[in-house]
C-alpha cells in the first residue's frame, strides 16, 4: 500500500514523503491515527504543501526542545531514599521518578519513556542518565542517590556546576560511588 506521510513516522519517514507500506500498518496504524492518507494523485499534488507545513513545525519544535535541553544539561537531580547494607536501596529509582523530577523542574509534564535508563538505580551514587529529546538533542542529568536522612538527602532539582558525572553512550548507567 502507498501513503503520504502527513506527518513524521519514527522509522518510517517524514511528512510529505510517498512510502510503501504494509496494507496491515497503513490501514491500522497510519489512517486511523491520521499519520498518513492513501497516495492518490490528487494527495500526491499535495505534497510540497505537507512537506513546507512540517518543515516550519519541525523548526519551532527543534527550537523548543533546544530550550529544554539547555535547562536538562547538567542539572541534578537529588533523591532521597532507604538503603539497607552497603548502600543497596529497599526499591529502586525508576525512570518515573526521574520524570516526575523533571516535570517539576520543567513546570510542565515529561514523558518518562524518554529518559535513557536500562533498568532502575538500586544504590546509593552518582549517575549520569541520558534524556532523549529528539534523535540530535539528548542532554545529560545528573542523577544522585543519597541515603534518607544522611547530610545533603534534601531533594533538589537545581543546576550544579560541580557535577563530576561524565556524559556516557546512550542508556547506559555507572556508579561513581
Amino acid at each position: 500500500m502507498k501513503v503520504l506521510l502527513t506527518q513524521d513516522v519514527y522509522n518510517l519517514g517524514r511528512a510529505g514523503e510517498v512510502k510503501t507500506v504494509a496494507d496491515g500498518y497503513g490501514r491500522n496504524y497510519l489512517l486511523p491515527r491520521g499519520l498518513a492518507v492513501l497516495a492518490t494523485p490528487g494527495a500526491v499534488k499535495r505534497a510540497d504543501a505537507i512537506k513546507a507545513a512540517a518543515l516550519r513545525r519541525r523548526a519551532q519544535e527543534q527550537s523548543d526542545l533546544e530550550a529544554t535541553a539547555q535547562i536538562l544539561n547538567g542539572a541534578t537531580l537529588t533523591f532521597a531514599a532507604r538503603t539497607g547494607e552497603k548502600g543497596k536501596l529497599y526499591g529502586s529509582i525508576t525512570t518515573a521518578q526521574i520524570a516526575d523530577k523533571i516535570s517539576a523542574l520543567l513546570g510542565k509534564e515529561f514523558d518518562r519513556r524518554k529518559i535513557a535508563l536500562r533498568e532502575p538505580i538500586r544504590t546509593v551514587g552518582s549517575y549520569a542518565v541520558t534524556v532523549r529529546l529528539a534523535a540530535d538533542v539528548a542532554p545529560v542529568v545528573n542523577v544522585v542517590v543519597v541515603q534518607e536522612g544522611a547530610a545533603g538527602g534534601a531533594e533538589s532539582t537545581s543546576p550544579s556546576a560541580e557535577a563530576k558525572a561524565e556524559p556516557q553512550a546512550e542508556g547506559a548507567v555507572e556508579s561513581a560511588s
